[in-house]
């Protein structure tokens, strides 16, 4: 039973972590815990080796804090809202009314300051909403950890975990503390994050010197490595922000590629950059020349520079992926990185196993033979013992054998002695049982080939016989065809011992072949039309499986797969780097595959240019999963998987993966919209209005008219985050083009200012508008054709063939009836307005719909849509992709 501490006393607020030791005081380490004696330590924690009471670490949990690198940021809503005035845009407007305030205009300042506090509420309220929806997603895939509590296992939240926890760890679990081994088998860490070193390490209980290095320590397990084989029960000594991890936490996290979603956003605010410089130091500067009052001028370039820059992105971003990322959920799809939404749009290859995915996963045994291929009781019996008896690594086999009907005899006559874990190298498991005779059995279970390996006898109704060459045959030839006809093999086999106290991996020596289990996972029903599906999106499958190739290759011709062109572990171990990138491009099957060579796949998938998506859910997936592009895995998987992926799936099925495609696909879509409707009009009308001060004798709009002009344009923008996305723009991979953003900021600029110049000469020549009449009709013109822009290139198709969502289509239309009665409204003098006359606004109206015309004809000349560039491209958005010529590789 636990030990009930006194935790009502002072707790430590770190535990010992390096070589530091602490002053003693109730809970602390004295000492370097590596180093000491298991009773002291428990001691020292005061705990014990079953663990605490949940009422202790409870406790503990309240003083200590959650077992998590970083305290819970309170995330609070004036947080977010202040880091909204940290933005350079939002701090130029602040210069600007200080610049205001300081010459004596303080009502220009008082505008700019409104202006800024709607523009910072709006921002504040679309990313506030994102953050607490994406908390609340996140809760849905926090990771679990099995404790003794109460003397009781439990599973709980790995943040609840607390010094003087007593962890059970097995196959598969990511590390959740830093601690000391109380007892283990054949336990092998990966321990490579925080030393490097590729192979595993052997873990077993006792003490090290007080000095010794992390890597050294081998006697401790550490929070973020993972267990690859065996099983321990840990006890925890530190966690959070005391562990080894903690300190090189950070590193890791600047170590994660930049994916090509923030390298296009990055890339994009180079250019607005680069424009938006340009364009102020050329007004200012001439404005000067022109003997325009300097502070009038400073004013109006800095209004032209905040007009120009779409500051609400990094806000419509958020709400987009956030929005994205709750779509994807409600389908079954749950986002761990926001980003990573895009790399699942731009997906263009998936590579998976085939359990689960192709199959249905629900393996059941399908059958029990000895060695001749009869039904046997006996070998059912023995692989029931193995099965249900093992306390490794988790897997639907031997759940398949333990749901099996039971045969004649009872298992519960046998008491377990001894096992000896699974692990990939050797490919089997063994579990050592006695019975009432006292005669010892050791039985031995795993991959055919493997646990022939380990015998010398074959198991016979009348005794072991010696195995030989004939016996092997029979053997490989029962195999093959139980394969060929989609059946998962097993082999088994026993030895029979006398008074053993332990067993281990020498024992598995001389063992009597005593049979096959075959198991059987059908195909899924709707299989075929899933993989159809994702081949309409331009989404190619690859199967990479550790399964032989017979079974493979049937499974592929059962749901439409080419089952022809294969390539073996074996195959692969013999090629060299740039023999696999040569070759991976034309197979379709990869079988028998060893786990380290899953990274080499996906790596040299990426080489040839694919967008690589990879979906596991087991040990070794992690590495291939870290390389692929878009790292996919299930809520059931193991711990060290699901942390490795950037997409959880919550039911392991292709079809929810094609959802998630879809979404992220329309998540993308929505953010570009953004992107291209601020920079078509925007640029245009900076340009123009640039231009058009040099030639005035007066500015064309003031400061404050410029960013009202930004602020009301921005509205309708908050809606295109849930705005309806053509079928067409989900179709095929979506990726970033750098330069295609400027040939369509160029192009569309250039209609806006042919319209802007004509919007000038109609105010100049026909009306002969004063400065007041001209800066009010061109205020109104500008909203409105921004406000017309929305509606055009949200779609490729023509804007009355594709229906926006009702929010943005009301906040468009509300706002440009707003923009045409401002002039008329009590406080347009505020803003230097006058009212306008009937034939002016008649004229404004016919210029937009004519600017609307000719940017639906622009607009389909850069699409390509109809006529000869149709059938001469692929029916992809060029400005949504790199390149017609094939997949192109983007950073994971």
């Amino acid at each position: 039973m636990a030990t009930r501490t006194a935790y009502d006393r002072d707790l430590p607020t770190a535990m010992a972590s390096g070589s530091q030791s602490v002053n003693r005081s109730p809970g602390h380490v004295e000492h370097p815990y590596w180093s000491l004696q298991t009773d002291q330590l428990v001691e020292q924690l005061e705990t014990s080796t079953s663990g605490l009471l949940s009422v202790d670490a409870a406790i503990r949990l309240e003083k200590l804090g959650r077992n998590a690198l970083a305290r819970r940021s309170s995330g609070s809503a004036f947080a977010v809202f202040a880091r909204q005035f940290r933005s350079p845009l939002v701090l130029i407007l602040v210069f600007a009314a200080a610049v205001s305030i300081f010459v004596g205009e303080g009502h220009e300042a008082a505008i700019i300051g409104a202006i800024v506090l709607a523009s910072c509420i709006l921002s504040f309220t679309q990313e506030y909403g994102a953050s607490r929806a994406m908390e609340v997603l996140q809760q849905r895939i926090s990771r679990k950890a099995t404790v003794l509590r109460d003397s009781f296992e439990r599973s709980v939240d790995v943040e609840e975990i607390v010094p003087g926890d007593v962890v059970c760890l097995s196959a598969g679990n990511l590390v959740p503390v830093d601690g000391v081994i109380l007892e283990s088998r054949d336990f092998n860490v990966s321990e490579s994050v925080l030393t490097g070193e590729t192979f595993p390490v052997v873990k077993s209980a006792g003490r090290c010197a007080p000095e010794a290095g992390v890597a050294q320590r081998t006697n401790a397990v550490f929070t973020g490595t993972s267990v690859r084989s065996g099983t321990a029960k840990v006890l925890a000594v530190a966690t959070g922000t005391q562990t080894e991890f903690a300190s090189i936490a950070e590193a890791l996290e600047r170590r994660i590629p930049e994916t090509e979603f923030a390298r296009g956003i990055r890339m994009f605010g180079y250019l607005m950059t680069e424009i938006m410089l340009a364009i102020v130091i050329l007004v200012f500067f001439a404005n000067v020349m022109l003997a325009r009052p300097l502070i009038e001028s400073l004013l109006f370039s800095l209004a032209l520079a905040v007009g120009l820059t779409p500051e609400l992105l990094p806000a419509i971003i958020s709400v987009t992926l956030a929005r994205g990322a709750r779509t994807m959920a409600a389908s079954g799809v749950i986002v761990r990185r926001l980003d990573a939404i895009e790399n699942l749009g731009s997906m263009d290859l998936l590579c998976t196993d085939k359990t689960g995915t192709l199959t249905q996963g629900v393996i059941h045994l399908d059958g029990s033979f000895d060695v001749q291929g009869n039904a046997s009781k006996e070998v059912q019996l023995w692989a029931r013992l193995n099965a249900t008896l093992q306390t490794g690594l988790k897997n639907p086999l031997d759940e398949a054998i333990a749901s099996a009907p039971p045969g004649q005899e009872d298992p519960s006559d046998f008491a377990k002695i001894d096992e000896i874990p699974y692990d990939f190298v050797r490919k089997r498991l063994s579990v050592a049982v006695g019975d009432s005779t006292r005669e010892q059995l050791l039985i031995t279970k795993g991959a055919v080939q493997n646990v022939v390996e380990a015998c010398g006898f074959v198991q016979g109704p009348h005794g072991s016989t010696p195995l030989g060459a004939a016996e092997r045959q029979a053997i490989d030839e029962k195999f093959r065809r139980w394969s060929a006809q989609g059946y998962r093999v097993l082999g088994l086999a026993i030895r029979r011992f006398q008074n053993k106290a332990s067993f281990s991996r020498d024992d598995e020596t001389e063992m009597a072949f005593a049979g096959f289990l075959l198991f059987l996972d059908p195909p899924k029903q709707a299989v075929q039309e899933t993989l159809s599906a994702l081949a309409d999106r331009g989404i190619g499958v690859k199967v990479i499986s550790g399964d032989n190739r017979y079974v493979a290759a049937h499974l592929a011709e059962a749901v439409g797969l080419r089952s022809d062109r294969i390539m073996t572990g074996e195959d692969l171990s013999k090629l060299t780097k740039n023999g696999l990138l040569a070759s991976v491009r034309n197979t379709d099957l990869f079988v028998e595959i060893d786990p380290n060579q899953k990274e080499r796949i996906v790596e040299a998938l990426r080489r040839s240019g694919h967008v690589v998506g990879y979906l596991g859910d087991g040990i070794n997936d992690a590495p291939a999963l870290h390389e692929a592009d878009i790292g996919i895995s299930v809520d059931t998987a193991v711990d060290v998987a699901r942390e490795a992926a950037d997409i959880i799936l919550l039911k392991r099925d292709l079809s929810v993966l094609v959802q998630g495609v879809d979404d992220g696909r329309k998540t993308f879509a929505n953010t570009m919209k953004y992107i291209s409707i601020t920079t078509s009009a925007n640029f245009g009308n900076m340009i123009s209005m640039a231009a058009a001060s040099l030639y005035l004798p007066f500015l064309p709009l003031l400061a404050k008219q410029i960013l009202l002009n930004n602020f009301l344009s921005d509205i309708p923008a908050l809606a295109i985050a849930g705005d309806n996305v053509d079928t067409d723009q989900v179709r095929r991979p979506r990726h970033w083009d750098i330069r295609f953003v400027r040939r369509f900021m160029v192009s569309f600029g250039l209609v806006s200012s042919l319209f802007d110049f004509a919007t000038f000469a109609f105010l100049l020549l026909a009306v002969h508008a004063t400065a007041a009449t001209f800066q009010t009709a061109w205020f109104v013109e500008s909203v409105l054709t921004e406000l017309a822009i929305v509606l055009v290139v949200r779609t490729h198709k023509r804007l009355w063939r594709s229906r926006p969502s009702r929010l943005l289509a009301g906040l468009a239309l509300g706002v440009g009836v707003g923009t045409i009665l401002i002039p008329f409204a009590p406080f347009a003098n505020w803003f230097g307005f006058v009212p306008l006359t009937g034939p002016v606004l008649a004229g404004l109206l016919a210029i937009t719909a004519l600017y609307v015309l000719v940017s639906e004809v622009t607009k389909s000349r850069l699409f390509d849509h109809g006529g000869r560039g149709r059938h001469r491209r692929k029916a992809m958005s060029p400005l949504l992709d790199r390149a017609t010529t094939g997949p192109t590789r983007i950073a994971g």
